[in-house]
């Protein structure tokens, strides 16, 4: 993951500012590298935050038309629950997850979605959005905001 972050750094540092003097490069790394960094570690744990109890339904072989809500697999080290009752309760939580992320407006969805789903880094997802990155960086701020509020409403701690 290490040299993904710095390849993508150097690939921005290459594209966006080519036309720069060499003697700006150094610098110009340090600070695309220094985002990217905080950017991956602040995406990580947005995604970790909502997606924890969500982690053992998305498998590498994945059909489009299956809904992984449907498919919880419980094994020995996930903070899924192994008894049935626990197992019931869990997917009440997810059920209401879903829900609420449905409430959301629509451009809090998509930034949302793209950025916490489909791990989009915020340039490609402002991109799909057709919008600029500070506002895909408030949209999903907003976004998750709101849904730890009505998380919180329901009394559900993640």
């Amino acid at each position: 993951m290490a040299l993904d972050i710095v390849q993508e750094a150097m690939f921005k540092l290459s594209d966006k500012y080519s036309a720069r003097p060499a003697e700006e490069f150094p610098m110009l790394f340090q600070r695309i590298l220094q985002n990217a960094i905080r950017d991956h570690f602040r995406r990580q744990k947005v995604r970790n935050a909502w997606l924890t109890p969500l982690g053992s339904l998305f498998g590498a072989d994945q059909e489009e038309d299956v809904d992984p809500l449907d498919s919880l697999v419980a094994d020995r080290e996930s903070k899924l629950a192994s008894r049935p009752a626990e197992q019931f309760e869990q997917k009440q939580v997810l059920d209401f997850i879903e829900k609420a992320i449905e409430t959301l407006p629509v451009r809090q969805r998509q930034a949302f979605m793209l950025r916490y789903w489909e791990e989009l880094d915020v340039a490609e997802t402002a991109k799909v959005m057709g919008c600029s990155e500070g506002s895909v960086k408030t949209h999903c701020s907003r976004a998750t905001h709101a849904l730890a509020t009505l998380l919180k409403q329901q009394g559900i701690e993640l």
